[in-house]
């Protein structure tokens, strides 16, 4: 259970880094007009990626659940892909990667990296992410309860961001110049 509560502290961690790098971003965008969208939902967004941590954590040391070998090193696989394909992402948009939905006025959308396979790959990654990182040492509650928890954020979420791209995709320097 220590290298599990190691695990979950270095993931919070990365969480903690990813916020240090979405506020920079998000002032750089501000900065050159970006607007906001789906503010409402972010909240939430916080709290159930906290509640992943914090609830596979507490599951852990409560119910003291066994570790199962073959679950347990595919689970941790898993969780480190899904590590590498958030950081894909997060190179890929570079300042325009954020944890809140903001478009800059006349920045192209991006549609390299893992954003040509893709429409939201990150997404991907956090689906992977809360199904596996509880059960590398057999949360099955928290991995049920986060997993319907977050695909409900994420019908919201998609929704929202898909709303700001297709405005984004509509004001590209090239669109403004036909427009005239």
């Amino acid at each position: 259970m220590i290298w599990f509560t190691v695990l979950i502290g270095a993931v919070g961690l990365e969480r903690l880094a990813e916020l240090v790098v979405a506020k920079r971003n998000a002032a750089w965008s501000f900065a050159r007009g970006g607007v906001e969208s789906g503010q409402g939902h972010y909240p939430v967004m916080v709290v159930l990626h906290t509640g992943l941590l914090v609830g596979a954590l507490v599951e852990v040391w409560v119910r003291q659940p066994a570790f199962v070998p073959a679950l347990g090193w595919t689970m941790l696989a898993l969780v480190l892909a899904a590590q590498a394909l958030r950081w894909w992402c997060i190179t890929a948009l570079g300042r325009q990667w954020n944890t809140r939905v903001i478009v800059v006025p006349g920045l192209a959308r991006v549609t390299g990296g893992p954003y040509r396979l893709m429409s939201h790959p990150n997404y991907v990654a956090v689906v992977v992410e809360g199904i596996a990182l509880p059960l590398v040492h057999s949360a099955w509650i928290t991995a049920l309860v986060f997993t319907l928890c977050n695909a409900a954020l994420l019908w919201v979420r998609i929704r929202v961001e898909n709303r700001a791209l297709q405005a984004m995709s509509a004001d590209t320097p090239a669109d403004r110049s036909r427009r005239r």
